[in-house]
């Protein structure tokens, strides 16, 4: 009996040490894109398919000892018995037979076992790890989840050409914070830049009742453009386009307090974006009565399909519509170049309405990736000839226009998938952890060249106000100036990605000044490297 009761407990403990050492682990992300959208990272447990299985075995144990007890009750007179046979396979001449078991200490081995299950059933699920992306916090019922994650970015930056700045180093970005879930439908993030002065990033929640219908509401990106729409940490090159000073609330980092509705049709095949926004910052009112209004479309309509060539096709718009106020000080678009290197268009006083629209497609195959953006906006000037140069009384004058396009190239030189809005999946590191759902070697990381060509356009038409032929103008003539100024930009570069979560980044730039908006200078070429280093968790 002794020798039936330590076989049993042995196997029993054996089951179980493996099961609760098991428990300790959690599944990486399984999220293909490499995003850290919230939903995607709260990561996995196999906790209660182990359970499960410790449960199966042990309901096995309990039937495989009751037809034991029943044969040994045929076979043997007297008092039902269980007698172990061939437990060891060469025993000592000098051990003797195992006594048999009785019914009664059977069922005592039986109960033992039932408390390991019962033990099983009440262990806690797993409530902090790491997701195979990121850092976790869960409540035991697994409703909560908090996420640690942030980002950091330097700089060094080269400038060639007469008038640029000096070479200067800078940390760009260093940002902090938390996202998470409460439940399946409510997901949050809070978000903190440290670079420069605290001040809040990324603040809001997204109630999820529906894949089709979901409401996001707090201080996030204005959901206007592809580029601005994809993560700082993943963008290819350095910093975003020069058009993306066309972009809504370009001077809040493209962020502002709002609400939208937004939402995924035909199984993803479509999405939309309906939105109203402060355009003027976190802590700033408004300065109408009307607030910014933002719509968005996007459309992949071959995702679901098996052609590889076809499905990673996207295209769609956007538009956006807002109001200015001249006696509130506001100002055109920034002519200032996102590497800093010049302003190649003068701001200007606006009133009026502000209408923007956009265009943009991508095409992901493989490592390659595609994508292009257009964007038009129009800055009116109504009633504002008193607040312009040369301006009188309260005549309009023409607005400002500002037209931009760029069109980007990126290759994965070691064979990793290109991903539409995401780090690719590093599969062989220089450093660190493999990336989620990847166990290739160490091997030296992950080798993409870019190239990208933008150009951007600034036209500010004049006015002359006469007395002879207009009215309303005083004897004193008023003239109004114009201009048009252009530049473009070629950017080449490459990156190193050294793992999942460290990026090595190399551009040059190559910018075209066509037509200054400055006196005396003429048009020239400015040569601009920048090398960053990009680390995340």
């Amino acid at each position: 009996m002794r020798s039936l009761r330590t076989v049993f407990l042995l196997l029993v403990g054996f089951m179980a040490s493996g099961w609760f050492a098991h428990a300790q682990g959690t599944e990486p992300a399984s999220k293909n894109d490499g995003s850290t959208s919230v939903s995607a990272s709260r990561g996995a447990s196999a906790t209660e398919e182990e359970v499960n299985e410790l449960r199966h075995e042990v309901a096995e144990l309990k039937a495989q000892m009751r037809r034991l007890i029943e044969a040994s009750a045929q076979t043997q007179s007297g008092a039902p018995h269980l007698a172990l046979v061939n437990a060891v396979a060469n025993p000592a001449p000098d051990v003797s037979p195992a006594a048999p078991a009785t019914v009664a200490e059977v069922e005592a081995l039986a109960t033992e076992v039932s408390a390991l299950q019962d033990k099983a059933n009440t262990a806690p699920p797993i409530t902090a790890g790491w997701n195979g992306e990121h850092f976790f916090l869960k409540s035991s019922d697994g409703n909560f989840t908090l996420m640690p994650v942030g980002y950091l970015d330097g700089q060094y930056t080269f400038y060639n050409g007469d008038g640029a700045p000096p070479d200067t180093f800078a940390i760009t970005r260093a940002r902090f914070g938390v996202q998470g879930n409460y439940g399946k439908q409510l997901d949050y993030a809070f978000l903190f830049e440290t670079a420069s002065a605290l001040t809040i990033r990324d603040a809001y929640m997204d109630f999820k009742p529906w894949s089709a219908f979901k409401i996001m509401a707090g201080q996030y990106k204005v959901p206007f453009s592809m580029e601005v729409g994809t993560a700082d940490t993943s963008v290819e090159f350095y910093n975003r386009s020069i058009i993306s000073v066309l972009y809504p609330d370009a001077g809040g980092a493209f962020r502002a307090p709002g609400i939208d509705v937004h939402g995924d049709l035909a199984h993803g095949a479509a999405e939309y974006w309906v939105g109203l926004f402060n355009g003027q910052g976190l802590l700033t009112s408004g300065t109408t009565n009307e607030p910014e209004v933002v719509g968005r479309v996007r459309f992949t309509p071959w995702k679901n399909t098996k052609s590889n060539e076809i499905k990673g096709l996207s295209f769609g718009g956007s538009f956006e519509h807002s109001r200015s106020k001249g006696l509130a000080n506001e100002l055109s678009f920034s002519g200032l170049m996102n590497d800093s290197t010049y302003t190649f268009f003068p701001q200007f006083k606006i009133n009026g309405g502000v209408e923007r629209y956009n265009g943009f497609f991508a095409w992901m195959s493989g490592p390659l990736g595609i994508r292009g953006e257009y964007a038009h906006l129009l800055q009116k000037r109504s009633d504002i000839g008193s607040l312009a140069p040369g301006g009188v009384g309260f005549n309009t004058i023409p607005g400002v226009l500002g037209n931009g396009a760029y069109v980007s190239a990126t290759y994965l030189l070691t064979g990793e998938r290109e991903p539409e809005n995401a780090i690719p999946r590093v599969r062989h590191p220089v450093i660190g952890p493999n990336s989620p759902g990847e166990s290739g070697a160490p091997g030296w990381g992950a080798w993409a060249v870019k190239a990208r060509y933008s150009w951007l356009e600034g036209r500010a038409n004049g006015a002359t106000c006469d007395a002879t032929t207009v009215p309303a103008c005083p004897i004193t003539p008023g003239i109004v100036p114009s201009w048009s100024d252009h530049t473009d930009q070629l950017t080449v570069g490459f990156n190193w990605y050294l793992n999942y979560w460290v990026l090595v980044k190399s551009d040059f730039n190559l910018n075209q000044l066509k037509d200054p908006s400055v006196q005396g200078i003429l048009p020239r070429n400015y040569f601009v490297f920048l090398e960053g280093l990009q680390f995340r968790f």
